[in-house]
C-alpha cells in the first residue's frame, strides 16, 4: 500500500509514469530528480502519509525502496 501510493506522490512531482517506478528506481539517476524535486517528494510523502521525516534522513533516500522502507519505520 506504501508503494503505490508513493508511486503517485513521485509520479505526480515528476510528471512521470507511476508504473516506470519499481523499489529499485532511484531518484536521480533513473528519475533524473534534483535536490528540490527530492524535497517536494518528502513533502507529499510528509503529507500523504502524515509523517514527519527527519531532513538528516531525507537526505540519505537514494532508491524508492529506501523512500518506503523509511514511511514503514516512520508509521510503526
Amino acid at each position: 500500500m506504501e508503494f503505490d501510493k508513493l508511486k503517485e506522490v513521485i509520479a505526480d512531482v515528476l510528471n512521470v509514469d507511476p508504473n516506470e517506478v519499481t523499489l529499485e528506481t532511484t531518484f536521480t539517476e533513473d528519475l533524473g530528480a534534483d535536490s528540490l524535486d527530492i524535497f517536494q517528494i518528502v513533502m507529499g510523502i510528509e503529507e500523504a502519509f502524515e509523517i514527519e521525516i527527519p531532513s538528516e534522513k531525507a537526505e540519505h533516500i537514494t532508491t524508492v525502496g529506501e523512500a518506503v522502507a523509511l514511511i514503514q519505520n516512520s508509521m510503526s
